[in-house]
């Protein structure tokens, strides 16, 4: 154990959260993505909800400030009637941590899988709402 370290990141994922440079891309999956099958690199976070896991993460992962829209949500389907509450618990936590309050981007759903596919790694979650999956793109750590 660290100092430091929020309990929810496990070994595995701080490893990987620390070997990721400027610009590559992490996915926080909820439990219906196909993680397995769309990524090199897996961490298994089943269990944990996908807004605590985003709250630990960003105690120690700084969002890209050089891009427009940091952090990607895979887009409601058109003609889907779902709710996406969970996106407004992101909103105040990005915020809260990032200091960004218009950080999001929607990206169309085969394109968030396709662009999962090039992501440094995957988070595979236990998270049960609906779009709740996360793309966050690292920045830079400033001494």
């Amino acid at each position: 154990m660290l100092i430091g370290i929020p309990k929810i990141l496990s070994p595995e994922l701080v490893k990987v959260l620390m070997e990721m440079g400027h610009g590559d891309e992490i996915v926080l999956a909820d439990g219906n993505f196909p993680a397995v099958s769309h990524g090199e690199r897996v961490i298994r976070c089943d269990g944990h909800g996908l807004p605590e896991l985003l709250e630990a993460v960003l105690t120690v992962f700084p969002l890209d400030p050089y891009v427009v829209k940091p952090v990607a949500l895979m887009q409601v389907v058109p003609g889907d009637t779902v709710e996406t509450p969970i996106w407004d618990v992101y909103g105040t936590i990005v915020a809260k941590r990032s200091h960004l309050n218009d950080a999001f981007e929607e990206v169309e759903r085969f394109a968030f899988y396709e662009r999962a596919k090039r992501a440094y790694a995957i988070v595979a979650t236990g998270e049960g709402a609906l779009y709740a999956n996360l793309i966050l793109k690292k920045g830079v750590i400033k001494q």
